[in-house]
């Protein structure tokens, strides 16, 4: 049942978000605010801060996966996380780079790493460092600053509407207007400074029928994902009999044999 509606946004709402204490959750809308509610134990939700500090519309909220830090992305470009300070939430960063919208964003399991995708076709990926760190990187007071160490471009050929990083394996999928979704595995010799990703699979939609393609990178294979007409909500998959270990990997539990 519906325990309560939340008011106050002036346009449309495009995402929430659950911080992990799960006292907080996350607002975002075409209004150009950020809203953070409070839930106490009577399940009573108070808006404790409205953000202001995008220019354009709010397409993307998500927090930190063991932290209360918090990130949005916008239609101005740009990626902003924010942090309480003094009884109050401000905006703690702002990471520039991308050309176009910043569509979503998504932390890595410990959370020293996050995940931007855009209309510009890129995914970059931003790495956290704290004053003082070994590697030199200058720092604002006692405020991390956040990096960009990777920029995977060239893989896609439209806008890039999602992108999830799995805390169980270190996969990174995206979700591409050019039909497909992509899996990106970071290199095991890759420097934490400069990482590298290579794509691991492409899942393609056939247009013309229920079945999905997927080209894995350990070896030129492919299989489809038929969905039976009974069972349309839970896929069954027919692997090749030499199906690589490379999309095992990257699927460790998603599908059925």
């Amino acid at each position: 049942q519906c325990v309560t509606t939340l008011e106050g946004h002036e346009n449309e709402v495009k995402s929430v978000a659950w911080a992990p204490s799960g006292t907080l959750l996350a607002t975002c809308s075409r209004d150009k605010s950020v809203w953070v509610w409070e839930v106490d134990e009577e399940e009573e939700y108070e808006c404790v801060s409205v953000l202001n500090s995008h220019t354009q519309d709010v397409k993307h909220v998500v927090w930190h996966p063991n932290q209360e830090l918090l990130a949005s992305a916008s239609y101005d470009d740009t990626v902003k996380l924010y942090h309480e300070e003094e009884d109050d939430w401000v905006c703690c960063a702002t990471l520039e780079g991308h050309e176009s919208t910043v569509w979503s964003v998504a932390f890595d399991r410990s959370g020293e790493r996050l995940a931007s995708c855009s209309d510009d076709k890129t995914v970059r990926i931003w790495r956290r460092y704290k004053p003082g760190n070994e590697e030199g990187v200058a720092c604002s007071g006692t405020d991390p600053t956040w990096k960009c160490v990777c920029n995977l471009s060239g893989y896609h050929t439209r806008t890039i509407y999602d992108v999830a990083w799995c805390h169980l394996t270190g996969a990174l999928a995206t979700a591409c207007g050019d039909d497909a979704i992509r899996i990106f595995e970071e290199s095991a010799s890759s420097d934490p400074q400069q990482p590298t990703f290579g794509l691991a699979a492409h899942l393609v939609l056939c247009p013309n029928s229920r079945a999905v393609t997927l080209h894995c990178s350990a070896s030129v294979l492919r299989t489809s994902v038929e969905a039976e007409p009974s069972r349309k909500k839970r896929p069954r998959v027919s692997f090749s009999r030499h199906i690589s270990l490379m999309a095992r990997a990257v699927f460790p539990v998603s599908f059925l044999e």
